[in-house]
């Protein structure tokens, strides 16, 4: 499982997220930051730092919100 960077990000970009992650799985793209799935621990530390609770667990996803996840994977396989 990993974390997944919602909607609210948007615009925000606070960017805390990046700081405190022990792994260093979050960047910045163009409209918001990315978790990448295939690197992040489950920590949950980006997500009790987020100011707009805009990180969710994978498995919390509803079907609407899963196009962050594939945004999330297609950010970095094109890295």
């Amino acid at each position: 499982m990993a974390f997944v960077i919602l909607d609210p990000c948007r615009g925000e970009k606070a960017g805390e997220c990046v700081s405190v992650c022990p792994v260093d799985c979050i960047e910045e793209g163009p409209e918001q930051f990315y978790i990448d799935p295939d690197i992040c621990i489950d920590c949950a530390a980006c997500q009790a730092v987020c100011p707009v609770d805009a990180i969710v667990e994978e498995y919390d996803l509803d079907p609407a919100q899963e196009k962050f996840l594939e945004e999330a994977e297609k950010f970095f396989s094109e890295r």
